[in-house]
C-alpha cells in the first residue's frame, strides 16, 4: 500500500482553496483520522490535499480547545452518583451550545468522569450517562447532533482531584474540539472557516518561533 504523509500548511491550502472532502474513507478530519492515506483510488495530488499527519492536526485542534475553554465553560459539574443537570450546568451548557453553534464547522466530543466512590464499572455507565445528558441538552438547545459527534466515559480514572473520598469537581463532563469536517459536507470547509484556521495556523507558527528564539 503506498501512503503519503502531508503537514498542516497543505490543510490550509485545502480549505483556502475551498476543495471538500466528500471520499467514502473519510468521515471528518481529526486527529484520529491518521497519518497515511492510501493514494490507489485518490492520486497524489489529493491525498497531499487531504492527507494529514495526526500529530500537526492535533496541534490544531488543541489550540481551538483551549480558545473554546477560554470563550465557553468546557467543564460542567454533577451532584454525587446523579446525571442530572442542575441549573448552573444548564446554564454552562448553553453558552457551549452558543459557541458551537457560531463554529458550525467544528466537530466536539464529551467526555464523562466520577469521583472515586464506587467499583469502576459503575463508575463508567455513570460517566457516560453525565456525557449523554450534556450531548442531549446541547441538542435541545440546537446543536446539530451530528456536530457533538461522539461520547465516551472514563469513569474514575482520570480524576483531577486525587482523593478516593467523594469530590464535586471529579464529577464532570469535558467538552473539546475533536475535528473538522464531517463526511459529504462540502460547506464544512467554507471560506470563512478556511481563513480561520489559516490564522489559528499562523499563531501557531508565530509562537513557536518566538519560543525558540
Amino acid at each position: 500500500m503506498k501512503t503519503v504523509s502531508i503537514t498542516s500548511s497543505a490543510v490550509v491550502a485545502l480549505l483556502l482553496a475551498g476543495c471538500s472532502v466528500t471520499d467514502n474513507s473519510f468521515a471528518y478530519i481529526g486527529p484520529e483520522a491518521g497519518s497515511e492515506i492510501n493514494d490507489s483510488s485518490l492520486g497524489v495530488s489529493t491525498a497531499h490535499n487531504v492527507a494529514v499527519l495526526s500529530g500537526e492536526l492535533g496541534t490544531l485542534t488543541a489550540n481551538l480547545t483551549r480558545k473554546f475553554a477560554a470563550e465557553a465553560p468546557a467543564q460542567i459539574n454533577f451532584a454525587f452518583n446523579s446525571a442530572a443537570l442542575d441549573a448552573t450546568a444548564q446554564s454552562q451548557l448553553r453558552r457551549q451550545a452558543q459557541w458551537i453553534k457560531a463554529h458550525p464547522q467544528i466537530v466536539f466530543r464529551v467526555y464523562g468522569h466520577t469521583d472515586k466512590v464506587g467499583s469502576n464499572a459503575y463508575n463508567r455507565r455513570l460517566g457516560k450517562q453525565r456525557a449523554v445528558a450534556a450531548v442531549n441538552y446541547l441538542v435541545s438547545q440546537g446543536v446539530d447532533r451530528h456536530k457533538v459527534q461522539a461520547v465516551a466515559s472514563f469513569g474514575e480514572t482520570r480524576p483531577v482531584v486525587l482523593t478516593e473520598a467523594p469530590n464535586r469537581a471529579n464529577r464532570r463532563t469535558v467538552t473539546e474540539v475533536y475535528g473538522f469536517a464531517r463526511k459529504g459536507r462540502a460547506s464544512d470547509l467554507d471560506g470563512k472557516y478556511a481563513k480561520y484556521v489559516y490564522d489559528q495556523y499562523i499563531s501557531t507558527t508565530y509562537t513557536t518561533e518566538d519560543t525558540k528564539e
